[in-house]
């Protein structure tokens, strides 16, 4: 008998979603997406800024078969990275996110569901599963929400009542109908259903009200060219002006509509006390310089690889420098001034340049 986490599944999936420590995993038919249509209005209203992919994958997320013609269903996994499985050997001092302070999960993650995957092929002759992450066109939540994975909640994440919202979500698309992959337990007409997770954020907006650029505009309504995540990730420009102080000692990332969530609150709870998050960065001021400075003045190349197999690589040797500027002025480090003004003849960096140069020669005049 597996946990409850193991959600209608067989005892051979149930058995490798243990072996590869995943939280939870449950199966779900592929058809159009419940949400498809606040999908299309979210993407109508520019929400997504400049990732233009997130628009291109749409007939693919509306229509699972365009992507993969024999998919019938999809098996859905969550994996907690709080704390992180695959951590970094030498923790930064910077602030990022929970789930960046490890190794790419679009690496570690894909692989381990590979090699489920693979491994399902030779226990289901004639099957065939394809390992997704969400760099892959895919509504991930929509398919975890009704697999009960969790709710989606008023930060747009979904939550888990026992599990929070620090997970990571992955599926495998198959073209085993619902009932192979549910087993003997479902009937022979019909799969049994997962029973979607009740809406359980109540009136808290916990989440709305914590968010420095006020990116969340309503309950599940998230302009990303607001969201600090996306500042200093995802864009490859400068973040507007209005935005810049609002960003904080944020360096890749920001989780804190998450780690104020009362339901994360208690995973929190769970964890050794080493291993909580705390609200704001308690480094030593010098140590922080030194990490700056050392972005500030690593060439391009030196910064790629000093970044290779992390979630950091992903904004590229710019926008690790445009990051490394705004934090050493948002935490008024004067003294990064030398390395911070080297860079104002890099017309992508100079308007930002100067900006900070503005703000840092205040503090010592």
């Amino acid at each position: 008998m597996f946990d409850e986490f193991m959600h209608h599944i067989v005892p051979e999936i149930a058995v490798l979603a243990k072996e590869y420590s995943m939280d939870q995993c449950s199966a779900v038919e592929l058809k159009r997406p419940l949400t498809i249509d606040y999908y299309k209005s979210w993407l109508d209203q520019d929400y997504h800024g400049t990732m233009s992919y997130l628009a291109e994958h749409l007939p693919l997320k509306e229509n699972p078969q365009k992507f993969l013609p024999s998919a019938r269903s999809a098996l859905v996994f969550a994996k907690a990275y709080l704390p992180h499985p695959k951590p970094l050997a030498a923790p930064s001092v910077t602030r990022r996110a929970l789930y960046a302070q490890g190794e790419d999960y679009h690496h570690w993650f894909k692989a381990d569901l590979t090699a489920i995957a693979e491994r399902l092929q030779i226990q289901f002759p004639g099957s065939h599963f394809f390992a997704m992450t969400d760099s892959s066109p895919v509504l991930e939540r929509d398919l975890a929400q009704r697999a009960g994975l969790g709710w989606f909640g008023k930060n747009t994440c979904l939550i888990h009542p026992k599990k929070g919202s620090l997970f990571f979500i992955g599926e495998l698309y198959t073209n085993l109908t619902l009932q192979e992959l549910q087993g003997p337990h479902s009937t022979r007409s019909e799969a049994r259903t997962t029973s979607p997770i009740p809406d359980l954020c109540g009136k808290c907006n916990r989440c709305i009200e914590v968010c420095p650029t006020q990116a969340l505009l309503e309950p599940r309504v998230l302009d990303a060219t607001k969201c600090i995540s996306y500042l200093t990730i995802e864009s490859k420009a400068l973040p507007p002006p209005a935005l810049r102080e609002k960003i904080g000692d944020w360096f890749f990332g920001c989780d804190l509509c998450q780690t104020v969530c009362p339901w994360n609150q208690k995973v929190f709870g769970q964890l050794p006390d080493e291993k909580a998050q705390p609200e704001k960065s308690q480094e030593p001021r010098q140590a922080l310089i030194l990490e700056l400075k050392e972005l500030l003045t690593l060439s391009g190349k030196k910064l790629q690889k000093k970044f290779a197999g992390t979630a950091l690589a992903r904004a590229g040797a710019f926008g690790l420098r445009r990051n490394a500027i705004v934090v050493a002025t948002n935490k008024g480090l004067h003294e990064l001034l030398p390395e911070i003004t080297s860079h104002e003849q890099d017309q992508r960096l100079k308007d930002l340049v100067l900006w900070s140069r503005n703000h840092l020669t205040q503090l010592t005049s």
